[in-house]
């Protein structure tokens, strides 16, 4: 019996993020290019969050309904926790459209993760959350730039205000690597890690449940499995906010770094 269900259960494997194409494939040098799952996520999510906005706002009122409400908390969140503080008062609506696409199109993708006959987000594939922080990097160090100048900028990033001369041989090359280099991969870590580990761990825990159910002594764990599946996915909800935040805020911390007279 045991062996019928071990047999049974099918562990999630790297195959469940390679996803074939759906009719036909556009190839490059190199590159196919097509539509399969994971596209249709990425757009069905950006479709959402266009939709989402558009019925939201585009009849404002007074006194707001219920989604003009819900979308008006959102960017006012936005704006007065991670905007304001970290940007400043005089550039931060500036970046508010930047940090507002982040934080709602993560959170879009992320929920997919929870949504069942989905239970995928794009974010669990490595491309997508290197490609916004690939625009999180053009943005603070254009932005640096524009501020102080090319020379200005690199003695902004590589000099540690303060620091010793005689220390600058060491501090300069740590400087440059963190600032420029490890930031936009940390970024993209972070938030595909989190939901690639995710993901295992939904499968995990609810094909083990329908495996124990099959029959035999293991279906007393059955009712465990199940809710310790149904907690993973409350903790996949939070993840979700949690994950879009944290990027939109880095993001924020990176830009008004980059305008800052000093670090």
């Amino acid at each position: 019996m045991i062996a019928s269900i071990i047999a049974a259960f099918e562990p999630p494997t790297t195959k469940d993020f390679v996803w074939s194409c759906w009719g036909p494939t556009l190839r490059l040098p190199g590159v196919p290019l097509c539509l399969n799952f994971i596209l249709f996520l990425v757009l069905l999510g950006f479709v959402l969050f266009i939709a989402f906005f558009s019925l939201s706002l585009r009849r404002s009122q007074v006194v707001p309904g219920k989604f003009q409400s819900l979308a008006e908390l959102g960017i006012q969140f936005i704006r007065e926790n991670i905007a304001l503080p970290l940007i400043g008062p005089d550039e931060a609506d500036r970046f508010m459209p930047l940090l507002t696409t982040l934080f709602f199109a993560i959170l879009f993708w992320n929920i997919f993760e929870v949504v069942p006959l989905i239970s995928f987000s794009p974010n669990s594939r490595l491309a997508f959350p290197l490609v916004m922080a690939v625009i999180v990097w053009f943005t603070y160090n254009a932005v640096g730039i524009s501020k102080h100048g090319i020379f200005g900028y690199l003695k902004h990033v590589a000099v540690p205000p303060g620091a010793p001369w005689w220390l600058l041989w060491l501090l300069v090359p740590i400087e440059i690597i963190t600032q420029i280099i490890i930031r936009p991969i940390t970024l993209t870590v972070r938030l595909w890690a989190n939901f690639m580990a995710g993901h295992f761990l939904l499968a995990v825990f609810f094909l083990g449940t329908i495996a124990m159910l099959q029959g035999g002594i293991t279906v007393i764990f059955a009712p465990f499995s199940a809710v310790i599946s149904v907690a993973l996915v409350g903790f996949e909800i939070f993840v979700s906010l949690l994950q879009a935040f944290i990027f939109a805020i880095l993001t924020a911390s990176y830009i008004g770094g980059a305008m800052a007279e000093e670090h």
